[in-house]
This record gives structure tokens, sequence and C-alpha cells, in this order.
């Protein structure tokens, strides 16, 4: 028995047909944002409409196809929740092509071809399509009319043998069995869709509407790829991207609002997308604004779970482990509005952990005491000084109104009329030994009333210990 479904036999979809669409992408290979892109926006159309969205594994091609790609492709759409209403297998429906190319077989609208080898091994016969050499015309939702003159096809290959479908007849076949509605895919489809409107009247199935995507680019306006340092979803997962963030930029690679908003939730997207806004031309894959935008989504994370992910973050990292830092809850939720104001991604904790930039929160800096000194003193009794008033000062701070606030107010005086360089810079430098680092009244709060007082009286130690030895020499 055929596998039709009810009403499809019409030669074009009702208006009020439910809108499906589908990713099918063929596991051979890691999936870049430029590839996915297709899938987000097959994804916000369906939504918007209230309609399917299908997942298709279209591994037909035997020895390229490999499961560790097709567990890739699953664990990105999840982590991207592009969750998909229905999932097929093309390996899985080799008795339904071979049904419907006997039907074509005798209908004879396919024929067995035979073939003169080019090469010792080739085929002897294929499966052609008996071309009717007839002008073929769709409308493209993104770029309008098309027509193409199919006579230049030829009788074009259908498939390897009775049980061996090529691309074109297994992706007609399917689009048609599955009710796809609207075919959204790359550019680089249109060429194909010629062939494809051939197959589907010689099945009687009807013409999907189709959307051909610009091409993503890299830099310098080549199409994007691996060798253009395209990264799958699961790389820009690792490197501390937020999915969120991910999808977000992706749908505005060949679509714009038409508003100056550029910061979407899934939600958002799936109300504002207008298919038909779709650009022509393609769309420039940038990094820089990629990042941007996963900074964005960072600002709007709940704060509790910006702290849970830093503290992940931070303990998983070697140094942490190597060094045996004790990462508490609450120090996390101290440190984390600064680190959030000095990241993109969470990958860039990583990296300041590797510069060892996070070291002063966890263990005690070291330095040379010579590095107390601001710029022009000629020895270290200006800043002895400094840190000796700061030291009484900070004494008086009760435990329960440490803070930044009242920190500054104490010092900021004193460093207004002694000089702020002067005053602020041995400080700082006590508190983190790094010659950049968060302001003083920032770290001596982070830090705790205790840990400051003590790298503190530790620097006038090293102080006193410099200078003693500099006059007994």
């Amino acid at each position: 028995m055929l596998h039709r479904i009810k009403g499809y036999f019409a030669k074009s979809f009702p208006m009020k047909k439910k809108v499906v669409t589908r990713f099918a992408p063929s596991p051979t290979g890691l999936f870049h944002a430029g590839s996915y892109r297709t899938a987000v926006f097959s994804y916000l159309y369906a939504k918007q409409n209230k309609g399917k969205f299908i997942l298709r594994i279209e591994d037909t091609d035997i020895e390229r196809s490999k499961k560790e790609y097709e567990d890739n492709i699953l664990q990105s759409l999840e982590w991207l929740s592009l969750s998909h209403d229905e999932i097929y297998k093309q390996s899985d429906r080799g008795e339904i092509y071979k049904e419907y190319l006997e039907k074509l077989l005798k209908e004879d609208k396919i024929y067995i071809s035979k073939e003169e080898p080019k090469e010792p091994g080739d085929r002897t016969s294929i499966i052609r399509f008996r071309n009717p050499n007839k002008k073929v015309k769709f409308t493209d939702i993104i770029r309008g009319d098309i027509e193409f003159d199919t006579t230049e096809l030829g009788d074009f290959v259908i498939a390897k043998s009775i049980t061996e479908p090529i691309f074109h007849f297994a992706v007609v076949l399917d689009d048609f069995l599955m009710g796809i509605t609207h075919v959204i895919r790359g550019e680089d489809h249109v060429s194909n869709t010629p062939r494809q409107i051939l197959i589907q009247e010689a099945l009687g199935a009807p013409t999907p509407l189709y959307a051909h995507l610009p091409l993503v680019l890299a830099h310098d306006r080549s199409k994007l790829s691996k060798r253009h340092g395209a990264k799958s979803m699961i790389q820009y997962k690792d490197a501390g991207y937020l999915p969120n963030a991910l999808l977000n930029y992706m749908s505005l690679l060949g679509w714009n609002p038409g508003t100056e908003q550029e910061i979407f939730d899934l939600d958002g997207l799936v109300k504002a997308f207008d298919l038909s806004k779709v650009q022509k031309g393609g769309a420039i894959f940038n990094e820089d604004k990629l990042r941007w935008i996963n900074k964005e989504h960072l600002k709007l994370m709940p704060f509790a779970d910006l702290v849970k992910n830093i503290q992940t973050v931070i303990i998983e990292s070697p140094r942490a482990k190597d060094l045996g830092w004790k990462i508490e809850k609450e120090m996390i939720s101290k440190i984390a509005p600064v680190l959030l104001d000095r990241i993109e991604t969470f990958g860039d904790i990583k990296t300041s952990i590797e510069s060892q930039d996070l070291d002063f929160y966890f263990s005690e800096p070291h330095y040379d005491a010579l590095s107390l000194k601001w710029k022009g003193e000629t020895d270290l009794y200006g800043a002895q000084n400094h840190l000796s008033f700061i030291k009484s000062e900070l004494e008086k701070i009760s435990e329960r109104n440490w803070s930044e606030e009242n920190i500054k107010s104490v010092v900021w005086p004193y460093a207004e009329n002694q000089g702020r360089g002067a005053v602020l810079w041995p400080l700082r430098f006590c508190l983190s030994g790094k010659e950049k680092s968060p302001n003083p009244f920032t770290l001596a709060s982070i830090l705790g009333k205790k840990t400051t007082l003590k790298r503190i009286q530790e620097a006038l130690k090293l102080c006193s210990e410099t200078l003693a030895n500099a006059n007994n020499s």
C-alpha cells in the first residue's frame, strides 16, 4: 500500500493548511552556526504559525554518515531548545523509497539506464528520471518568481538502484509524505528546486512553498565553513556561550525585525520573526557581535544562575584544583558583579583564571615590596605612611558596616588630600598583587575586613623589612 497522506495529492496546499517545516541535516560532519540558522528559521516560522517542526536525519550516504555526527546534531538542537515535534531517519525508510520507485518505473516516469563505466568499479546501470523538458516556475517567499528551463538538466539520476535513492528523490518523497508545507533552506539549494518540482509532479505531490535563505558568510565574504573558523554548536557551548544568545544571534543572520530591538529570548523571537523580511544578500558572521549579544544575555540572567555558573567554571578549572582554592558561594556572589562587568562569555572567566587574574580572591598575593611605590617615588616611605593611615581608619569600621561605600568614605578624602595615585596604588596592589585589578574599595569590600587588614599589615611588614635592609646596606 502506498504511503499516501489524505488530501496531499492536490497540486497546491490549501491556504489554511497547518504549517509544517523541517530541518534535514546530513550527519556527515559537524554543523556550524551558519547551518543551524536554517533550523532556527524553520522552527520560528512553524511555532509562530502554531505548526509542526520536523527533524529529519538524511543519512542515506552510508559511507559518510556517522553516529557521532547524528548525536552532535541532536545534542546541539537540545542545547538550543529547538525541540522537534517528530523525528525521522532516512535510513529507516528504505522500503518506502523502493515502493515509490517501483511505482514510477511502472508508470515509465523513470527508467533503468545502462551506463558506460568511466572508471573501474563504476556502475553499469542507474535509474534516471524521464525529463519532460519543460520550463518550471515557482515563487520563492524571499526571492520572488524564479523560472528554470529544465531541458539542460537532461534525464537526471534519481537513484543508484531500486533500493538506493539519491538526495533529490528521497527529499521530495519525504517532504510529500511528511506534509511539509514550507521548505526553508539555504540559497545554495535554489538550483536543486527544478529537479525536485519535476519529481513532485511525477508523484502527484503538491509543491511546498520555498524560502531560500541568504548564505552565511565569513569575514572575507566567502561561504562560512570550518576552514574559515566556523565552530560547531558544542564548541560554542564549551566556550561558555549561552544557548539563548546563539539563538538570538543566528536569528539576526539575514533577518531584521525592522525595529531597534536586537536582544530577544526564544518566545520573543517566535512573536517577532517575519519570514518575508529575510534579506536576499549574504549575512556576515561576526564573532564580536555574537560576543556582545552574549554579554547582554548574561546581564539578563537571574543572579542566582549567574553565581552558579561562575562557581562551576571556577571549581572545574585546573588552577583551582591544583592550588586547592576554597570556593564558597558567598565569595562568588561578591565577585559575580565584578566579573560580569569584565566578561562577555563564561569562557572569559577560564581565560582570567589561566592568566592568574583571579588568584587574589582565593589566595594571598606575592610581590616585591618596591611594587608598592607610586610613580616617581624614590622610596617606600610614602606607601608605608599611606597604608598605616588607611589601616588605622579601616579598623574603625565594624564588620557589620563593612561595605564599599563606607570603605571609600574614610579613604577617599585622605587620597584627595595626599594624591589619589600615591594613596590608592599601594592599597590596591597590596590587596591584589596585580597592576590591573578592581578598584581598592571594591576589592576590600569583597575580601572582607579580616583579610583586607591582614594584607595591609603584610604590606607594611614588607615595607619595613625592605627599608631596613636598604638602610643597613
